[in-house]
This record gives structure tokens, C-alpha cells and sequence, in this order.
């Protein structure tokens, strides 16, 4: 649990906390929602692609930072072939690891592919991740692939306005773990518990907005383990703007709670 304090004036000061509501799947999700899309276009084009053979590969998936082997990981592998000055996926199969970690898989090699993208799905323990390989890269080591993926630990902001005027204060929230935006990282869970009418909503640039007098808010989320995670508050009041920034690690296997009250 971490609390931190600092003065905005001489009737208001900060103790902050962190969690989130809405979220985008981008590479760096890949959760099992954002996979399916990949996979569904990599057929669309298998049609009109064709193959030249498969490829036999074995190697495994492991943390990081602990280099455990982790078992059940979903891999999806797209050749990559170009079209229009532009790099198309192109399906040449789907795996798993066993249950020590590691996989082997018959390839298909995908005629005019340079390059192939290794999607690893990911959930609630491990981030998603994209490893691209050219095809020299993959067949010089195709028996000894490896690949890492990073932990996630949950992160809960706790959100609470005490100070009743004025009325139509402005909070804005944001955060980045390992310089990966909120909005691509984890998707995030808002439960407000003030004032139901209050206006609340994710703005473009600014990040999640609440305005109002009775904010009692908990935001809940994930982010990289043992890495930098930065969580930035900005609030409006008067039309001036007060701006604080905080920065933690969040070790794993820990549940880590930001407080914020103003």
C-alpha cells in the first residue's frame, strides 16, 4: 500500500492511488479478444498465398525475468509477405507450449515471406508480445527458439474528493508501466461510488476525466512487474491547473494500492 502527500494550497493536498476502466488491445495486449483478428486475417489471406514446405521449430517461452518455463502459452506465427508497400499477415499456424514450457510445430513456410511475427496471447499473468524473425533468423534457429514474456501485477488507484467546493473541480488521470500507455497496456475496471450523475469518461490526450464534487472512485488494472510505472494526476480547480506525477515499481506477487484524495 502506498500513500503519498503533497500540498496543492493551503486547504487542499494529494495521496494517490491507481486502477483502470476502459481499454484498446494493441500489440502489447494481444489478450484473447485482439488474437482472434490476427488469426482471422492471416486465413483471409491464405487463399490467394501459397506455401513452400514447412519448417520444423522447437524452442520454449519463459519469464524474464525469473527464466521459468511457462506452460500452456498460445503462440500464433504469421508470415509476412508485402503488398501494397505494406507488410500482410499471412496465417502459417498456431501452437502451444507443453506443460514444461517448451513447443514443437511444423511451420508453414509461406511463399515470398521474408519475415514472420511469433504473437504470444496474452492474459492476466503475462503481457502479450510480437516477436518478429526474418527467415534467416528462423531457420538458423529453428531448434533453439526462445521466447520471453514480461509479468503483470495489479495495480488498484483509489480516487476521493474531500473537499466539497468547489463543485466543478476537473481530475484527470493517466498512467504508463515500462513506457507503455494505459490505454494499449492492460484493460482496466472503474467502479464509482460517489455521486452517479457525476460526468466521467476517457479523454483523448488527457486520459480518464472525472468532474464534481463527490468523486469516490477505485480503478483497477495491471502493469509490468519490477518496472517503472508512472502515474500522472492533473487537476483543474478555478481555472488553474496543478499537475503531480508518481513514480513506482511494483514488485510481483504483491497488491499494490495508490491513493489519491484532494
Amino acid at each position: 500500500m502506498r500513500y503519498i502527500r503533497l500540498p496543492f494550497d493551503r486547504n487542499i493536498c494529494f495521496i494517490f492511488q491507481a486502477i483502470n476502466k476502459y481499454a484498446k488491445y494493441h500489440n502489447l495486449i494481444l489478450i484473447k479478444f485482439f488474437i482472434p483478428i490476427l488469426f482471422t486475417v492471416g486465413i483471409f489471406f491464405t487463399g490467394c498465398v501459397n506455401t513452400e514446405g514447412i519448417l520444423k521449430i522447437k524452442g520454449k517461452v519463459i519469464d524474464e525475468y525469473t527464466k521459468v518455463q511457462i506452460p500452456g502459452r498460445e503462440i500464433i506465427a504469421q508470415g509476412l509477405i508485402e503488398s501494397n508497400n505494406k507488410l500482410v499477415p499471412v496465417d502459417a499456424g498456431q501452437f502451444s507450449t507443453d506443460r514444461s514450457g517448451c513447443f514443437k510445430y511444423s511451420l508453414r513456410k509461406v511463399k515470398d515471406a521474408r519475415y514472420y511475427n511469433f504473437c504470444l496471447v496474452g492474459d492476466s499473468d503475462y503481457a502479450a508480445m510480437i516477436k518478429k524473425l526474418s527467415l534467416f533468423q528462423l531457420e538458423k534457429n529453428a531448434k533453439y527458439l526462445s521466447f520471453s514474456l514480461s509479468k503483470l501485477v495489479g495495480l488498484t488507484i483509489k480516487i476521493q474528493k474531500k473537499n466539497k467546493t468547489p463543485y466543478r473541480d476537473t481530475l484527470y488521470l493517466s498512467w504508463e508501466s515500462n513506457k507503455v500507455d494505459f490505454r494499449t497496456l492492460y484493460p482496466y475496471k472503474i467502479d464509482n461510488y460517489g455521486i452517479k450523475d457525476n460526468p466521467f469518461g476517457l479523454i483523448p490526450g488527457l486520459g480518464l476525466r472525472w468532474i464534481g464534487g463527490n468523486i469516490n472512485s477505485t480503478v483497477k488494472t495491471r502493469v509490468f512487474a519490477d518496472k517503472m510505472t508512472k502515474i500522472h494526476w492533473e487537476l483543474v480547480r478555478n481555472k488553474k491547473r496543478k499537475e503531480i506525477t508518481d513514480t513506482i515499481t511494483c514488485k510481483r506477487d504483491l497488491a499494490h494500492i495508490v491513493y489519491f484524495t484532494y
